[in-house]
């Protein structure tokens, strides 16, 4: 039986007795309905992870004991920042889901001219929020044990100017420019919205140090492409053989 993994903000050490935050408690007693004496693996996003056993257990509180630390699966050599349009609906979530299993060190939500989703301040720190429990729950499955950050909404001007990767890539059908030769490790990755970035954005991008990656001759829907895009890369320079 597969031991749950299970994200706490609190930082872990080993032989330590805690209790759990509501969110993770209610998680644990609620919806997988275990039980004292169970077995738990914990980790607090900072990297490794802790063998624990649940020590007790009601509908309010869940108390742990941890184990010694061990390493983990290895973070990707590759640290991709990924910058996308806000996309409507569910989309956003698929993305931030898949980039998380697929290795991405961040995510900035960025709007655009084309960009289709309206957030005041209070909407966008509650969405942002929301995405960051979206890739702490793709932690918790998929293996990892340091959580990717995703940053607060930006506009894209702003975002071109605050990123720090020596490779910058701007996904643009039609783009002439390939990925560069050489290896690098860390990546900043540009996804447009719908209908793609305006021209004045797209130049803006450019002058930012972004060159243009198309990836097949075909158009990618918004959620598709940035997935397509970070697998690509993590197969050249990261850790998908």
């Amino acid at each position: 039986m597969r031991i749950p993994r299970i994200y706490t903000a609190q930082t872990l050490d080993a032989e330590a007795d805690f209790q759990l935050e509501a969110g993770p408690a209610a998680h644990v007693a609620r919806v997988l309905r275990m039980a004292t004496g169970d077995a738990l693996l914990l980790f607090d996003g900072r990297g490794g992870e802790y063998p624990a056993t649940i020590t007790g257990l009601d509908r309010h509180a869940v108390s742990v004991r941890t184990q010694q630390r061990r390493q983990g699966l290895a973070e990707s050599p590759l640290h991709i920042h990924l910058g996308i349009a806000v996309s409507r609906g569910e989309r956003m979530d698929w993305v931030v889901q898949k980039a998380t299993e697929l290795g991405v060190a961040a995510v900035s939500p960025l709007l655009s001219e084309r960009t289709g989703v309206k957030l005041n301040a209070p909407r966008a720190e509650k969405k942002r929020r929301h995405w960051q429990q979206v890739a702490i729950s793709a932690c918790e499955q998929c293996g990892r044990c340091d959580l990717p950050e995703i940053h607060p909404l930006a506009p894209l001007p702003a975002w071109l100017d605050s990123v720090d990767a020596p490779c910058r890539l701007l996904l643009q059908p039609g783009a002439n420019a390939a990925a560069p030769g050489a290896s690098p490790r860390r990546v900043a990755l540009l996804i447009g919205p719908e209908g793609g970035f305006s021209q004045g954005e797209v130049e803006l991008a450019q002058a930012a140090g972004f060159r243009g990656l198309q990836l097949g001759p075909r158009i990618l829907r918004t959620e598709t492409a940035p997935l397509a895009a970070i697998a690509v890369l993590q197969a050249r320079w990261g850790d998908l053989a």
